[in-house]
């Protein structure tokens, strides 16, 4: 089981964690990719696959503290954010404040 975790521009957002099998998690970061936008993710899918994809992760919601990693940051929202992950990978992501703590 691979794991995701949801970030969401919502005052709400918990920034929930949910477990995925492999072929779930190709579905939503393709090719390599650990950052995902919803918008691009169904752009480019299947919504009718995705959206049963989807209903069978949300169900797995795992608690973070018991996390062995997370294998993908999935976006909903905060389309400003795009511009920091031009390939949409993590590891890649341009921050531009890099050395300044936020406080």
């Amino acid at each position: 089981m691979k794991n995701i975790q949801v970030i969401d521009g919502a005052d709400n957002c918990v920034y929930d964690i949910f477990g995925c099998t492999d072929s779930e998690l190709e579905l939503i970061f393709p090719q390599g990719q650990d950052v995902a936008f919803i918008d691009e993710v169904y752009a480019r899918g299947d919504t009718q696959l995705l959206d049963a994809a989807f209903n069978v992760v949300w169900a797995r919601r795992q608690i973070k503290s018991e996390v062995q990693g997370i294998h993908g940051l999935l976006v909903y929202g905060l389309e400003r954010k795009k511009v920091y992950y031009p390939n949409r990978r993590d590891a890649d992501a341009i921050n531009p404040d890099r050395d300044k703590c936020m406080v």
